[in-house]
């Protein structure tokens, strides 16, 4: 019986191409031919000493040198600048690396992969050399956007901040008249899908239930004012310093 083969050629952009030959002795790797959903990563590590990091698909190159919040394969030179990276369906792993020291692995990631779906894997903790764990969320890229909208959604990875609401607004609006657009969003959580009209807006996260009159003196972090085109959509993710605590970062991820 002839055996399956796998060819992988990996350029020096990180592009992954792979072939496949007749046979059944060996399971498809991960980015062979067949029913596909499509993974992003993202590095939310807080230890500066291990940062960078390199992520291995089952062995296949993923991502490399990536410095804190950066993401794969959107960092990834052109033309390689995909958003997601579509993966063969099925049980998956993701092995992140520091990449100094490739012996060292940092965290070993399960990710079940379902056809036609989109998955974000965030590498998160390991302050000060502790535990590497994860984070994921089920990216809905599929459904159509409404003619002249946008579309967010919040993702609180910062155990500094705690529950936060989110005010999405006109560039310098009162917050004290503001209504939230997201309430009450935990650490380690992932807001519902939100559509706005088409525009530009500021982005600021406050504690969740502070009071109107106290909420622009107790800002947690402010993204300043930009433009959004329709049929964009974002994910807007809170998220501890480099190094764990305050500052607090923020920073968008394009879905589409």
């Amino acid at each position: 019986m002839l055996s399956y083969r796998t060819v992988l050629r990996s350029a020096v952009a990180g592009v992954l191409v792979a072939a496949a030959a007749c046979g059944t002795k060996d399971a498809p790797g991960p980015l062979e031919t067949g029913a596909q959903g499509r993974v992003r990563f993202v590095n939310l590590i807080t230890d500066p000493a291990r940062n960078p990091v390199n992520v291995l698909l089952e062995s296949l190159p993923f991502g490399v040198n990536l410095t804190y919040t950066q993401s794969t394969p959107a960092t990834l030179p052109a033309p390689a600048t995909a958003l997601y990276s579509p993966v063969l369906e099925g049980s998956r792993t993701l092995v992140v690396q520091r990449t100094a020291n490739t012996s060292q692995t940092l965290a070993t990631i399960p990710v079940t992969i379902t056809a036609g779906q989109d998955r974000t894997v965030y590498a998160i903790g390991g302050t000060a050399g502790g535990t590497v764990s994860s984070f994921g969320t089920t990216d809905d890229n599929a459904t159509a956007i409404a003619a002249g909208q946008i579309r967010f959604r919040f993702v609180n990875l910062s155990p500094t901040a705690g529950a936060v609401d989110v005010f999405v607004t006109a560039s310098g609006a009162d917050l004290s008249t503001a209504t939230p657009t997201v309430t009450g969003l935990a650490n380690g959580s992932a807001s519902a899908y939100v559509a706005l009209g088409a525009g530009t807006y500021q982005i600021r996260f406050v504690p969740a239930g502070t009071a109107p009159a106290n909420r622009s003196a107790n800002v947690l972090l402010d993204i300043a004012a930009q433009a959004f085109a329709a049929g964009n959509a974002r994910t807007v993710v809170l998220a501890e310093n480099a190094a764990s605590g305050s500052p607090l970062r923020g920073f968008l991820l394009v879905d589409r």
